[in-house]
C-alpha cells in the first residue's frame, strides 16, 4: 500500500485521481486550503485523511504543516490544484497576477519542499498537473501560462536535483478538459461550453496513474495529452 498526497481533489481531475487511488486501496491525503473545505472533501472521499494549507499563501505552508502530523510515508505527492483568470496583460491587476502565481507556482514549490525529506526516504514520485498554456501561451492567457511556464521549470530543475534520492517528477500537459474549471474558462472567453469536444477527467487521471505505477526502472518526464477529435 502506498501513500499519496493530493491537491485540488476537490473536483475535476484531483476528484477522479482521489477516488481511483482509494478504490485500489492505496492511502490518500488531501490538501485543503481550510478545516471546512478539508471537511467537505473528506466527506466526498471516505477513507482518506487530510491536511490544511493553503496554497494562495505560501509563506504560511511551513507553519500550518507544523501544527498538524504528518503522515509517516509520502510515495507521491500529485499536484492538480489550480485557478485561472483570464485578461490581457493591459487589463489584468497585480491581484490576479499574484494569486496564479501563488496557487498554481509558489504553492506547489513551497509543499514540494516542505515534503521533500519524506519522499526521498520512500524514493517517491512528483506529478505537476500542468496545462497546455505550459507549453504555449496565448492572447489573454499571460499570468496563468506564466505560472504554468514557471510549473515546467519547477518540474524540470526538481528532476535533476533529486535523481540522486531516487525522486522521479513528471510534468503532466493536458489539453482542454471537461471540468468545472474549463466551464469558467469558457465563462471568461464568453463561449459556450460543451464538455463533449474536450478530454475528460478520468482519461487525465489514467494518464498520472500511469506515471505513479511504473517500475523503480523508468520514468515518464513529460506527457502531452489533447483531444482525439
Amino acid at each position: 500500500m502506498r501513500t499519496h498526497l493530493v491537491t485540488g481533489a476537490g473536483s475535476g481531475i484531483g476528484a477522479v485521481v482521489t477516488h481511483r487511488l482509494l478504490e485500489r486501496g492505496d492511502q490518500v491525503v488531501l490538501l485543503a486550503r481550510d478545516a471546512g473545505r478539508a471537511r467537505e472533501i473528506a466527506s466526498q472521499h471516505p477513507g482518506s485523511t487530510t491536511l490544511v494549507g493553503d496554497l494562495a499563501q505560501p509563506g504560511r505552508l511551513s507553519w500550518a504543516l507544523s501544527k498538524q502530523a504528518l503522515p509517516e510515508r509520502i510515495d507521491s505527492i500529485v499536484h492538480v490544484a489550480g485557478v485561472v483568470d483570464l485578461g490581457p496583460v493591459a487589463d489584468l491587476p497585480a491581484g490576479l497576477w499574484e494569486q496564479q502565481l501563488a496557487v498554481n507556482l509558489v504553492g506547489p514549490a513551497e509543499l514540494t519542499r516542505l515534503l521533500l525529506p519524506l519522499l526521498r526516504v520512500a524514493r517517491g514520485r512528483v506529478v505537476f498537473v500542468n496545462s497546455g498554456a505550459g507549453l504555449h501561451a496565448h492572447a489573454g492567457w499571460a499570468a496563468y501560462a506564466a505560472s504554468k511556464h514557471g510549473l515546467r521549470a519547477l518540474a524540470d530543475s526538481l528532476r535533476a536535483e533529486e535523481s540522486e534520492h531516487g525522486v522521479r517528477v513528471t510534468s503532466v500537459y493536458p489539453g482542454r478538459t471537461a471540468t468545472p474549471m474549463q466551464e469558467r474558462v469558457h465563462q471568461q472567453e464568453g463561449r459556450e461550453y460543451d464538455p463533449s469536444r474536450f478530454i475528460t477527467a478520468e482519461s487525465v487521471a489514467t494518464t498520472i496513474l500511469t506515471a505513479l505505477d511504473l517500475p523503480d526502472d523508468a520514468a515518464l518526464t513529460d506527457l502531452t495529452i489533447r483531444p482525439a477529435r
